[in-house]
């Protein structure tokens, strides 16, 4: 079955493909900058139907770092490798750097999903494989989207509230930034 995109039923009707998940996370430079020019390409790229608010947060693994801000987008839905190619054309113009694994980097891009799509492609796992571990993931996206889930995991509300149940959540700090390039 590798390399293969599938659809199982994952999700209530009404959730298949409406948009895609992509994550965004900067911790080098201009972070806010870096996100809300990532935000512009994306929207260019694949279509931005909604950007969460801004959240600052404590790196998860990896060598000591400074803090992220993240976010997620929403886009148009897409073949997996077309998100994945849209997130490496954003990395690569804010100069992403591939030196230390998880270690910091001017913007990371995440494809989390994609509706119920699944794919084991290796190079595109989708859904993306720690999305529901990663409460700089999970809060944003309830932000913009209530009613989500996580193929294979459930209903986006309850995974937050396991996040916030084992204390995941106590890191993230909602900023004022703005991706549309309004505030902060």
């Amino acid at each position: 079955m590798s390399g293969r995109e599938e659809t199982r039923p994952a999700a209530p009707a009404g959730q298949e493909q409406g948009h895609a998940v992509l994550a965004l996370g900067s911790n080098l430079g201009d972070r806010a900058a870096t996100l809300r020019s990532a935000t512009a390409l994306l929207d260019k790229l694949l279509g931005v139907l909604a950007a969460s608010p801004v959240y600052e947060t404590v790196p998860v693994g990896g060598p000591p770092q400074d803090d992220y801000l993240n976010a997620v987008l929403l886009v148009r839905p897409a073949p997996p490798r077309e998100l994945l190619a849209a997130a490496r054309e954003a990395e690569a113009a804010a100069d992403r750097v591939r030196t230390v694994r998880w270690g910091p980097r001017t913007l990371d891009v995440d494809v989390i999903a994609c509706g119920a799509l699944t794919s084991d492609d290796p190079e595109i796992l989708v859904p993306h494989p720690r999305a529901h571990l990663r409460a700089f993931v999970c809060v944003p996206w309830l932000d913009v989207d209530p009613d989500a889930w996580l193929p294979g995991h459930g209903r986006l509300a309850d995974l937050v509230a396991g996040l916030e149940a084992a204390g995941e959540t106590a890191g993230l700090r909602r900023t004022d930034v703005d991706l549309r390039g309004l505030g902060g």
